[in-house]
């Protein structure tokens, strides 16, 4: 009985308190339209206070979008365009920004 138990809660705890649908990188790459303004079709930042967030994890921009959603982070743009994002949408958004592959020269 306690294993079973200990097994829930650690379930649980990795699969989060919020599950989010298999996001769609064509789908989201029609809903990041609307972010292009600040971060770029490319995911690269064409502002000087937008983060750049092409290759970013997934599992990361699902949990900063829903936290710009539900209020929990605040940015005044971002809190205006994260409030009517479906889950669809912000596992679509992820998906199409986490799969953008960047590569990186480190300077000699």
């Amino acid at each position: 009985m306690y294993r079973n138990g200990v097994a829930a809660v650690v379930a649980a705890t990795l699969l989060g308190s919020q599950a989010f649908a298999a996001g769609d990188i064509k789908a989201g790459r029609q809903k990041a339209l609307q972010c292009q303004t600040c971060h770029g079709l490319d995911g690269l930042s064409k502002m000087p206070d937008a983060p750049n967030i092409a290759g970013s994890p997934e599992p990361y921009l699902v949990k900063q979008l829903d936290a710009f959603r539900k209020g929990e982070r605040k940015n005044e743009m971002m809190s205006v365009v994260a409030k009517p994002l479906s889950d669809q949408d912000i596992a679509d958004l992820a998906a199409y920004f986490a799969a953008i592959e960047v590569t990186v020269k480190v300077p000699k």
